[in-house]
């Protein structure tokens, strides 16, 4: 079909005009939408709850998604001489979260509190919903935890090193803390130096190594404890405790502790007086200063803190109730001197069968006590009442033999011997035997002999040496041999 070019033209302009008509005029964006926040009806609004509250929450965009959250809470407190009043008292920032749920330590002094909590979504725009979701809570007191100090005392002075060793791994610190608040529990606990920093975590328990005490170590010192409770209560106070530190000099020779009670068998039958005593031990120990334990106590450790050695005897036998020596107080004065390096030497009459006074012996000693840990003796015998022990007969080549002197034991059950040798029967490593007991070829006490009384343990930090008999019963020139030859094996000079 053959169109005229004017039909053409006007069929043209249709086309045109139909295109025209398919355009249509682009509408503005539309503004962002704010998102919309939701609490979870967990608790229950108006609850009375404890301070520390589980909330949840959710939110919607209808334009787009969430990406966090923000929260914050107001405190008020009843007006006084009022039942319904309540006055703003506290009151936090927003804080940013993009968790759906958190756990909401309440500010909580009263006792009882209202509490307005508000929570915000946002979305991908940065659009914060302008109308919070609101939780009203009523929350009953939190106090805060009350912290105090065991160990060390105030006004306690410790031996330390400049550095920790296999035996002193620094100074122990031992505290505590209890939280008087119903359902309040502790939960941190934290301690500081001289003024240093807070170090928190979750033992009451620790060592404090030399580093964290300002400089001199030896002197005056700070310790300082805290704790914080559930409800991120922290103890205002805390505890304190200001203690003196000391490296030991080491630099006197030996320190004698006389334990011996003359009111006591055999000295009170004999009627041998405290200063015979004492002179016996002048004469075996020349140049050594002397310590009464009957009239002075436990020597604090600032003192054995001089000495390179330190001798405890106990000569009399402890008919009535154990030596001295054993009691814990005691002991841990002295395993505080080993520990940084002292040196030890212990004897007396049933001295090891004090440690176990109440017990049938033979007795095995178990860890964690002085005997088993700190002298390396693990199980003892004693042996019968009647006199049967004429001396120990020495670790050849080191030790010399002994004699007892029987012009002091001439009188009955002993006839000039000693009864009631503490026989060491079983030992750990790192021990010599210093003396093997010796009765006469016609005793019928067989199983005695040969067994070791005197033991000597070589301790990386300290030596310690036990004579399980007492020495003042030995005979005297005896005694200042045998006392010689501990000096060499203890390496003072």
């Amino acid at each position: 079909m053959i169109f005229s070019a004017k039909f053409r033209c006007l069929l043209l302009a249709l086309m045109c005009l139909v295109l025209a008509s398919c355009e249509r005029p682009t509408s503005p964006p539309l503004p962002d939408s704010p998102p919309f926040t939701r609490l979870a009806n967990i608790p229950k609004d108006s609850s009375v709850v404890f301070p520390l509250v589980v909330l949840n929450w959710s939110a919607g965009d209808n334009d787009g998604y969430i990406v966090g959250y923000q929260y914050r809470y107001f405190t008020y407190h009843l007006v006084l001489g009022t039942s319904n009043t309540w006055a703003l008292f506290d009151s936090t920032n927003w804080i940013n979260t993009t968790a759906s749920s958190d756990t909401i330590a309440f500010n909580s002094t009263d006792s009882l509190n209202l509490q307005r909590f508000l929570v915000r979504a946002i979305d991908n725009g940065g659009t914060v919903d302008t109308k919070p979701a609101e939780k009203i809570l009523y929350t009953t007191r939190a106090t805060p935890p009350i912290t105090t100090i065991e160990t060390p005392k105030r006004n306690d002075t410790l031996l330390v090193l400049d550095h920790v060793t296999d035996w002193w791994p620094g100074v122990p610190l031992i505290f505590k803390s209890v939280d008087l608040t119903k359902g309040g529990n502790v939960v941190d606990f934290a301690w500081s130096v001289d003024g240093g920093p807070w170090n928190w975590g979750t033992d009451t328990s620790i060592y404090l190594a030399p580093s964290v005490f300002r400089l001199p170590l030896d002197g005056i010192h700070t310790i300082k404890v805290t704790s914080r409770n559930n409800t991120n209560l922290v103890d205002p106070k805390g505890d304190s405790v200001i203690v003196k530190l000391t490296i030991p000099p080491f630099e006197r020779k030996i320190l004698i502790i006389d334990e011996t009670d003359e009111l006591n068998n055999p000295f009170i039958t004999r009627g041998i007086s405290d200063s015979s005593v004492d002179q016996f031990y002048a004469d075996v120990f020349p140049g050594s200063d002397e310590w009464d334990f009957k009239q002075k106590g436990m020597p604090p450790r600032s003192m054995l803190a001089h000495y390179e050695l330190v001798v405890w005897h106990a000569d009399d036998i402890p008919a009535s109730y154990p030596h001295k020596i054993s009691d814990p107080n005691n002991i841990a004065v002295l395993t505080d001197y080993l520990n940084v390096g002292g040196k030890f030497l212990m004897s007396g009459w049933g001295i090891l069968k004090s440690f176990a006074y109440y017990k049938n012996f033979p007795f095995t000693f178990s860890p964690g006590t002085f005997v088993f840990d700190y002298l390396h003796i693990y199980t003892v015998d004693e042996t019968g009442i009647i006199g049967d022990c004429l001396g120990g007969k020495g670790l050849p080549g080191v030790f010399s033999d002994i004699h007892v002197d029987s012009t002091k034991l001439a009188f009955f059950p002993y006839d000039g011997k000693l009864a009631q040798v503490n026989l060491i029967t079983q030992m750990a490593g790192f021990t010599d035997i210093l003396y093997s007991y010796m009765n006469a070829p016609s005793s019928p006490n067989v199983t005695y002999r040969g067994r070791a009384i005197a033991l000597q343990y070589f301790g990386t930090s300290y030596d310690a040496i036990v004579l399980g008999f007492p020495m003042y019963f030995i005979q005297k020139d005896d005694a200042i041999t045998m006392a010689k030859e501990i000096f060499r094996s203890l390496h003072i000079k």
